[in-house]
C-alpha cells in the first residue's frame, strides 16, 4: 500500500518492486509473493527528519515579545525523496506549521519581526514521511521557546499565547478550549498522592486547528506519569465525530511514543534497532486520559489524522518544566533524568 495504513515501503519508496522483479526474472511464469521482515523493514526504512533548532527573542522593557528568530538545521525530507522539487536551495515542507496565515500549516501568532530561516544539513540516512511529518518538530520549538519566553517574562504562558494570538482566533479558539476544559489557572487535583501539573501546546496543520493540556507528575524520584490530556480540534467541518475521537486518540499514541522513547541509532552505517525491543512504543501502562473536544466552525475541511501528533510532546514538555524546573531541549525523554536535584 502507497498510504493510509500502509506501513513499511510506503509513499515515494519503491525499493521492494526493483527487489521483486529481480526475482521474478529468475523464475519466468512463476507467481512472486515477496515479503520483508519487520527487521528487514526497520533496517532498510527511511526516517524521520534528524533537525535542531536555534531561537532567539526581543524583548521591551514590559516583556513584550518585538522579535523572533528561528534557525532550523537539519534534515530536508523533500531533498532526499523528491529532490526536483528543492528550488533555490529551499525546502518549503520544512516550515510546516509556520507558514504566513493561510489555509495550510499557518503559524498562530503574530510578531513585529518575525524571521525563520533553515540551514540544510542532509546526513546520509534516508529520509521518509513519518505522520505528521515536520509540523511535529516545529510545534516543539515554537510551543517550548513561547513558554521559555514565559517564564522569562514571568508571565502565565495562557496569557502570553493569547496576547500574541489576539490576530488568529482559529488557533486561539482552541488553545481556549482546552484551557477551560482542563481547569486552567486552577491547581489541577492530586492523583495518588502525586501533585500534578499542566502544559499547553497549540498548532495548525493539514487544514486543522488543534490544541492540547497535558496533566502529568512526576515524583522524587524521577518518574513520569501523563495522567490526563485534553485535545481540542477545529477541522473546519465534523461529518463523523466519533473518528475523529478516534483519530485524535490514536495520534497521542503516536505522539508520546515518540517524545517518550522514539530513537534510531546509527552504527557502522547500519540502524542499531531491528524491531519492537529495542524500538519501544507506548504501552497501556503508559497511555494517559485523552478527552477529545471536537469544534467545527465552519467553512473549510480540514484533516483529522495528523495534526495533533505534533502537540502532544510539547504540551507535555511543558507540563514536566512547570513539574521540576527542568527544561528538555531534546527528545527521546528516556535519554534525560527527571530526578529532582
Amino acid at each position: 500500500m502507497l498510504l493510509g495504513g500502509g506501513f513499511g515501503r510506503r509513499g515515494a519508496v519503491h525499493d521492494w518492486v526493483r527487489q521483486v522483479v529481480e526475482i521474478a526474472k529468475q523464475v519466468p511464469g512463476t507467481p512472486v509473493k515477496l515479503l520483508w521482515s519487520r527487521e528487514e523493514d526497520m533496517l532498510h526504512g527511511r526516517y524521520h527528519p534528524v533537525t535542531q533548532c536555534k531561537l532567539r527573542a526581543g524583548l521591551d522593557a514590559q516583556g513584550n515579545v518585538t522579535a523572533l528568530h528561528m534557525r532550523i538545521s537539519g534534515q530536508s525530507i523533500v531533498a532526499g525523496v523528491f529532490p526536483q522539487n528543492i528550488r533555490n536551495g529551499l525546502d518549503p515542507v520544512v516550515f510546516q506549521g509556520l507558514n504566513p496565515p493561510g489555509p495550510e500549516a499557518s503559524i498562530g501568532y503574530s510578531f513585529p519581526n518575525l524571521l525563520i530561516d533553515h540551514a540544510m544539513r542532509n546526513p546520509p540516512v534516508p529520509p521518509g514521511f513519518w505522520r505528521g511529518v515536520n509540523l511535529n518538530q516545529n510545534a516543539i520549538y515554537l510551543e517550548s521557546f513561547i513558554d521559555e519566553i514565559a517564564f522569562a517574562t514571568k508571565q502565565d504562558p495562557l496569557a502570553l499565547r493569547r496576547k500574541l494570538m489576539a490576530g488568529h482566533p482559529k488557533h486561539l479558539g482552541v488553545l481556549n478550549a482546552v484551557a477551560e476544559r482542563a481547569g486552567w489557572g486552577r491547581p489541577a487535583p492530586d492523583v495518588d498522592g502525586r501533585k500534578v501539573y499542566r502544559g499547553l501546546a497549540q498548532t495548525m496543520g493539514f487544514g486543522s486547528y488543534v490544541a492540547a493540556c497535558a496533566e502529568v507528575s512526576v515524583s522524587d524520584d524521577g518518574e513520569l506519569k501523563i495522567h490526563r490530556i485534553v485535545a481540542a480540534t477545529d477541522p473546519g467541518h465534523a461529518v463523523n465525530p466519533q473518528q475523529i475521537e478516534a483519530q485524535v486518540e490514536g495520534s497521542f499514541a503516536y505522539g508520546l511514543s515518540a517524545a517518550l522513547f522514539g530513537e534510531c541509532t546509527l552504527k557502522d552505517g547500519r540502524i542499531e534497532q531491528e524491531n519492537f525491543s529495542t524500538y519501544p512504543v507506548v504501552q497501556m501502562q503508559h497511555m494517559p486520559k485523552v478527552e477529545t473536544i471536537v469544534m467545527p466552525t465552519g467553512g473549510f475541511w480540514g484533516g483529522v489524522g495528523e495534526p495533533t501528533i505534533a502537540v502532544a510532546a510539547p504540551a507535555v514538555l511543558n507540563a514536566i518544566f512547570a513539574a521540576t524546573g527542568k527544561r528538555i531541549r531534546e527528545l527521546p525523554l528516556k535519554n534525560h533524568s527527571l530526578k529532582r536535584a
